[in-house]
């Protein structure tokens, strides 16, 4: 039994901890355009409905979350909202 109650608590200990990393994480993304390859958009384009719905690799208007700063060390990324992009939802 103790070493069962050792255990539970090292695994709760552990799995809050990353939960905490995880939350610190999620506040400092950025939306990246350009970079995403084909169906591994996160939101919505104007010439694709959904998540995960992007037509090619590459796709301008089509945006992944990312930490800040990563984007602008990426090939083709971009912070920015492209001109023409007609994203239908900001959000992520």
């Amino acid at each position: 039994m103790n070493k069962i109650l050792k255990t539970s608590i090292a695994t709760i200990a552990i799995l809050g901890s990353n939960a905490l990393v995880l939350e610190a994480y999620a506040g400092s993304k950025e939306k990246c355009y350009g970079v995403v390859k084909a169906a591994q958009n996160d939101c919505a384009t104007k010439t694709s409905s959904c998540a995960g719905s992007s037509k090619t690799d590459g796709q301008k208007d089509a945006f992944i979350a990312l930490p800040n700063g990563l984007c602008d060390k990426l090939v083709g990324g971009s912070v920015g909202k492209p001109a023409d992009s007609g994203s239908s939802s900001d959000a992520y």
